[in-house]
């Protein structure tokens, strides 16, 4: 796989045998030499080379075949390779039928057979066609294509997951995309197959769950194991630095994540304020970096599976997961981080995944090419969001409550955000409602000064609001805030409840939750400062409180 191919289809096998010879011996080192003596396998194979990405540089096929003419095939070869070179190998007597096929199916040249000797009669033509071809190729993407259409919540979902989980993929909306629109019409699909992902390997997968997809590429969703000294659950910034310090310090450690590694942080198209990169990192290469050194270290990721029950037995902990798997461990770390807020607006449910995204700038920047966006939210993720999508989009426009961004954003990014010319802060702004018919169109403003109202294009609205904890799921009378952000440590004093559920004689480690042996860490921490390297602190730190944990059980 990689190399471009001279594909030769002839029912006569002692030709089909010279031709091949020949074509290797000249071209192997560059180009891989396929044949056949059948028609029918012959398109089934281009239809799989097609699904795989591969490139067809030149067709030879012989004229007379009893299943099909030569022409006929180097019709249909056509619709699943426009550009590719097309040769007819002919008889003498067969010189009329390639010179009409010159106009009927644009053909290349048509070979006389015999060909002898090669050098003469074969190679020059050959050598001059390819040379031709490769003035105009251009690799195709080797990996994971999606093929949908651009309004679709599904399709978005999928996108958004392999973004997550720093999988390759090459995106087709099947109302745009050439090549999109020629892979349907080769494999026949139906608007009920939409979305569709083929694997590198040329598999279909039609309207995929996303665990299926999963199993697919290789990501880890069964257990390995039934008891574990660590489980951290969340792989976010905190929970992807536990997991590396809880396996180089000799724990076995289990990492469970329910969407992909990263969290919010790893949506984050640039961070400029991390210690030690001076030039900043992407949330996706942070991501990469934290996944890799987990893994080398011997952590176990369970991706994508969720957490819905942790039991407590005989103080072992029993995580019990959607499918109702059950999971042991001896300590456990909860870094599931916060979700973005929902827009409790008019509209704006209609058009979630159709226009509409909570985060996913990086995923959705690309569709958003001369096109007006919006963003709301005045926090570092909406500003980082803001200046990805400044490349791509017309312009952009982002609406706060507020006079200004000062009081909620890092002052690198308000100076970044100043000095580009297409994005545009929208203070003192609310939206009242989100417009369109299958997808968002326009958004309705109201000035908060004046109570004006106006109407607006927009082509997408990205939201990046508030911080609600991820723990409607965490039981066990374990404390929270009004908010739902978990309590920790000597904090926990502060609430009546507290006395009548911790029966140990000793106080509360620092970041342990009000069930002993069981921490919390980062975003999802009552009182953490919302910051990639304080949670990264947070989940380090929580570590050591697990050795001081398990040393007395």
């Amino acid at each position: 796989m990689g190399l471009p191919i001279i594909f030769s289809i002839d029912d006569d096998a002692q030709v089909l045998r010279a031709i091949t010879r020949d074509l290797k011996t000249k071209y192997r080192d560059t180009y891989r030499v396929l044949s056949t003596d059948s028609v029918k396998e012959a398109l089934e194979s281009l239809m799989d080379l097609q699904n795989k990405g591969e490139e067809v540089a030149i067709f030879i096929s012989d004229q007379r075949m009893p299943e099909m003419q030569g022409v006929d095939f180097l019709q249909k070869a056509k619709k699943i390779f426009p550009d590719a070179k097309r040769v007819l190998l002919t008889a003498y007597s067969d010189t009329d039928a390639a010179i009409k096929a010159i106009n009927d199916v644009q053909l290349d040249y048509y070979l006389m057979k015999p060909w002898d000797p090669p050098e003469e009669k074969l190679y020059p033509a050959i050598d001059d066609l390819l040379n031709d071809w490769q003035a105009d190729y251009r690799p195709d993407f080797k990996g994971i294509k999606v093929i949908g259409y651009q309004f679709s919540p599904k399709s978005h979902q999928i996108k958004d997951f392999l973004y997550g989980n720093l999988i390759p993929y090459t995106w087709m909306d099947i109302e745009t995309s050439e090549q999109g629109k020629l892979i349907c019409s080769t494999n026949h699909f139906e608007t009920a197959d939409f979305p569709v992902v083929i694997l590198e390997d040329g598999s279909l997968m039609k309207n995929p769950k996303v665990l299926d997809i999963a199993s697919k590429i290789g990501l880890n969703a069964t257990v390995k194991q039934q008891i574990y000294d660590v489980i951290i659950i969340g792989a976010g910034p905190a929970g992807l630095a536990a997991s590396v310090y809880g396996a180089s310090e000799g724990l076995s450690t289990l990492l469970i994540e329910r969407k992909a590694p990263g969290g919010q942080a790893g949506t984050s198209s640039r961070i400029e304020n991390y210690l030690g990169f001076p030039s900043g990192l992407s949330g996706a290469d942070l991501t990469r970096r934290a996944v890799t050194q987990a893994t080398r270290f011997g952590t176990e990721i369970l991706s994508p599976q969720s957490v819905k029950e942790i039991k407590v037995k005989d103080k072992y902990k029993t995580i019990v997961l959607e499918d109702d798997t059950e999971i042991t461990a001896k300590a456990v770390v909860i870094t599931t981080g916060v979700d973005y807020r929902k827009l409790e607006t008019q509209g704006i449910e209609d058009f979630t995944g159709k226009g509409v995204y909570y985060g996913a700038a990086n995923t959705e920047a690309t569709s958003c090419g001369n096109k007006e966006v919006y963003i709301l939210g005045g926090g570092n993720s909406a500003g980082q969001a803001a200046m990805y999508l400044s490349k791509f989009a017309n312009h952009v426009y982002v609406i706060v409550r507020r006079t200004d961004l000062s009081s909620s954003m890092s002052q690198y990014l308000i100076d970044q955000i100043s000095t580009t010319e297409n994005i545009t802060i929208l203070g003192c702004t609310e939206i009242l409602e989100a417009c369109g018919e299958n997808h968002l169109q326009g958004l309705k403003l109201v000035d908060l000064n004046t109570n004006a109202q106006r109407s607006a294009a927009a082509d997408a609205l990205f939201i990046f609001i508030g911080a609600k904890p991820y723990t409607d799921w965490v039981g066990l009378e374990i404390i929270k805030n009004s908010k739902g952000f978990i309590e920790t440590g000597r904090e926990m004093n502060n609430y009546k409840d507290f006395k009548r559920v911790w029966k140990v004689d000793r106080d509360p480690y620092l970041l342990e939750t009000s069930s002993p042996g069981i921490f919390a860490a980062g975003d999802v921490r009552a009182g953490a400062m919302n910051r990639v390297t304080s949670a990264v602190g947070e989940g380090s730190m929580s570590i050591n409180m697990v050795h001081q944990y398990l040393s007395e059980i």
